[in-house]
């Protein structure tokens, strides 16, 4: 990954290439912020750059993820009662060059796992502790990425912790999380924590521009969408169908709910909208939650009569958008997307995709007529 491939972050790119010309750089870092963000192409391009000054050879060699010096950990499942991230680099070599910004769902999709638990295991630590304990192949400095470190279990971030305590020399450690959450304090005290901001809409603008063939209107819909986040932009750009679909059941949803209050036989229906959304990959349902709590939140917008701030409207089937947006205001809104994110979090953490959209399709036709 080289710096120019990296959307916008030129101040964190600056500061981050200053402290390897100025020798300051320090031996744990943890990057924060979103993967969209550009948390991994960062600590790529930063790894790449430190390598390649004490080996002008050495950056071909990272661009395509086998240096010898250049090592990785990552959440994988439990495998025939192993755990290493070393069996599944191939998948993870191959979904990183072909997409850096690529996300932890997208990781589980490669892995076929969204009713797995992937974690990074104490095995993986001991691993790599065995590997750090040897010299450089190249006899410089060795670099460990660590992506998703808040997916440690609590064994391996005991024992992370003492790697950390104890380095072996000329060794540095990158860490990618979203969020400090769920990482030990004490880790978080032995690291240098840098966050990485949303990407300026200025920066997506032109990396969408030089990257790809869509239409400006198209790119400025997008940018309003991905709050800017990389990833969400380029799922976007390819969802092709997927956004009509999407309309296609939210404007079914919406029906239903409205009906239903006076004719209870549409909950059948109701239950058969969430029956066929269940059938989708959990990548897919979580991207369709996305969509419903933006067009929500337009449609607050549209009600409260900021009409320039609507840059997208339902108005396919005979869907009457202005009569819908009625229905929405800050007497609702709030439940709704709360809703929509309790929904989002229990498809996180593997719950019945059936019970989830039912409970989910439900529960709007109670809000829906709050007033």
């Amino acid at each position: 990954m080289n710096w120019e491939n990296i959307a916008g972050q030129e101040s964190l790119k600056k500061l981050l290439r200053d402290s390897i010309a100025e020798n300051r750089v320090s031996h744990a870092q943890l990057f924060v912020g979103k993967e969209g963000y550009g948390t991994l192409p960062i600590a790529l391009a930063y790894a790449k750059e430190i390598l390649s000054s004490e080996n002008p050879h050495a950056g071909a060699k990272v661009e395509h993820l086998n240096h010898l010096d250049l090592h990785f950990s990552f959440p994988v499942f439990t495998d025939n009662k192993n755990s290493l991230s070393k069996n599944k680099f191939d998948e993870f070599r191959e979904m990183i060059l072909k997409s850096p910004y690529a996300g932890y769902d997208e990781w589980t999709a490669v892995l076929e796992s969204e009713n797995k638990q992937l974690f990074i295991s104490a095995d993986e630590i001991d691993e790599q502790n065995q590997k750090f304990s040897l010299k450089s192949y190249e006899g410089g400095t060795k670099i460990l990425i660590v992506w998703r470190a808040d997916k440690m279990n609590v064994a391996a971030s005991n024992k992370f912790l003492k790697f950390l305590e104890e380095p072996p020399a000329k060794t540095i450690i990158l860490l990618t999380a979203e969020s400090t959450n769920d990482i030990l304090p004490t880790i978080l005290s032995r690291t240098q924590i840098v966050e990485v901001p949303r990407i300026n809409d200025e920066d997506l603008e032109v990396y969408l521009k030089n990257n790809t063939t869509v239409s400006e209107d198209k790119i400025g819909e997008i940018i309003h969408q991905a709050q800017g986040n990389l990833n969400e932009a380029l799922k976007l750009l390819q969802s092709g169908n997927k956004t009509d679909e999407f309309e296609k059941l939210f404007v079914q949803w919406v029906r239903d709910a409205f009906m239903v209050k006076k004719k209870p036989e549409f909950l059948r229906s109701i239950i058969l909208w969430a029956r066929e959304i269940a059938g989708w990959n959990r990548e897919k349902q979580k991207n369709f939650l996305n969509y419903c709590s933006e067009i929500f939140r337009l449609a607050l917008l549209q009600n409260y009569q900021s009409e320039n701030l609507v840059y997208k409207k339902i108005d396919a089937n005979g869907f009457n958008w202005m009569g819908f947006s009625k229905f929405i205001s800050g007497a609702n809104i709030e439940s709704i997307l709360e809703e929509i994110n309790t929904a989002d979090l229990h498809l996180t953490r593997n719950g019945n995709p059936k019970i989830v959209w039912t409970d989910l399709g439900i529960k709007l036709s109670r809000y829906i007529h709050k007033s």
